[in-house]
């Protein structure tokens, strides 16, 4: 039986990458098209669906309920696609590296770079396996991983890329139904985005409350997402406060996708790292140029930390 509907194959490609950037621009710059082409994909897809998938104000889009939902399907579909694609192909030899990540890390500060090292290093194939568990990498056959982890596994090469750094963020809109006289607790207390709970490792908004001193919240509003990358899309459009981790929203800060209410920034003993497994043989020449680059794209200097 033949699937369908399917929506034009290479808008969806197109779609992911705008979506993910929150720019059409940076999209453009990606995939190597114009603005224009990037726009005409996107309305193509939206008349063919029937509803709209961004919301587009000025110079800044965002994504609407339907646009975000739809994202988070086509995003992880395509990920399937390219990891069944890479099991055929097998992965091996020179020019091919395995980067082995959470969904958080690759959407939020993996893939908007990725895209300078290839136009730079023809002929290198990246593959990008996706776990929340970083239980799992012992199962995985990879060459790096990147990770948020406040104890890493054995076996492993911890280098650090940046320390954990936790804040809560929220859309201007958001903000600006609050005055000059309201509280931190007035803009905790009406709606607060919460992690799920499956993900452990993550500071949860009890943890963040208790320790950086400020009264436990019951907001009035609470959505729950099990899905790092999407909380923040629901923050972007404006349903809630989440909690942030530096770095992976660097880039919405600065575009203006999301701003700080309050100042307050929690800083724990655990850090985002680059994990290498240390029964790897020879490490090809290409895992180790990607390295390098890997860590010249960070503020400062990495400090590595040892073997477990």
């Amino acid at each position: 039986m033949r699937i369908k509907p399917l929506p034009p194959m290479n808008s969806l490609i197109v779609f992911e990458a705008a979506a993910r950037h929150l720019s059409f621009t940076k999209a453009a710059d990606e995939l190597t098209v114009t603005q224009g082409a990037i726009s005409r994909q996107i309305r193509q897809l939206e008349e063919y669906l029937g509803k709209e998938l961004f919301i587009r104000s000025n110079r800044n889009i965002s994504l609407t309920p339907t646009g975000l939902q739809y994202y988070q399907t086509i995003y992880s579909s395509l990920l399937n696609v390219a990891q069944a694609t890479a099991e055929i192909k097998k992965w091996q030899g020179e020019h091919q590296i395995t980067v082995a990540t959470t969904n958080a890390m690759a959407a939020l500060w993996l893939l908007p770079k990725v895209a300078s090292f290839q136009q730079n290093n023809e002929g290198v194939d990246l593959r990008i396996l996706t776990t929340e568990n970083i239980l799992d990498l012992h199962k995985m056959d990879f060459d790096l991983a990147l990770f948020y982890c406040r104890i890493p596994p054995a076996r492993m090469k911890v280098t650090t890329l940046f320390p954990e750094e936790v804040f809560p963020v929220c859309s201007s809109s958001y903000l600006a139904q609050f005055n000059a006289e309201s509280t931190p607790e007035d803009i905790f207390a009406k709606a607060l985005l919460y992690l799920d709970d499956s993900q452990k490792d993550w500071i949860t908004w009890a943890e963040w409350f208790e320790a950086v001193n400020y009264p436990a919240v019951k907001p009035k509003n609470r959505i729950n997402i099990n899905n790092y990358p999407m909380l923040l899309q629901a923050a972007i459009n404006g349903q809630g406060v989440a909690l942030a981790w530096g770095s992976l929203v660097d880039d919405y800060l600065k575009s203006g996708a999301l701003v700080r209410p309050v100042e307050t920034v929690l800083r724990t003993e655990a850090n985002f790292s680059m994990l290498e497994p240390t029964d790897k043989g020879i490490i090809p020449s290409s895992v180790k140029h990607f390295r390098s680059w890997l860590l010249d794209q960070l503020p400062g200097k990495v400090g590595q930390k040892g073997l477990n």
